[in-house]
């Protein structure tokens, strides 16, 4: 099985795959290094500077009305 899965490499050499995957057993992996940096934000901080302003849009009934046709029927 060959599976290619977009990841970022930091400076200390940590890779954290930007998305899950599971495997049955352990496989060995070849990494490919780009040439481009990439900006990576804090991720702890955009989330704690962002909640409260976005929880005042999502948690409005018009949004919920609006995004109801992609919830699965109840």
């Amino acid at each position: 099985m060959l599976k290619s899965v977009e990841a970022i490499i930091y400076h200390d050499g940590r890779i954290r795959l930007l998305e899950a995957i599971r495997l049955r057993t352990s496989r060995k992996a070849i990494v490919t290094i780009l040439e481009e940096e990439v900006g990576i934000p804090k991720v702890d901080e955009i989330t704690l500077v962002s909640e409260e302003a976005l929880a005042e849009d999502w948690n409005k009934p018009e949004e919920d009305k609006a995004w109801s046709h992609l919830q699965p029927e109840q």
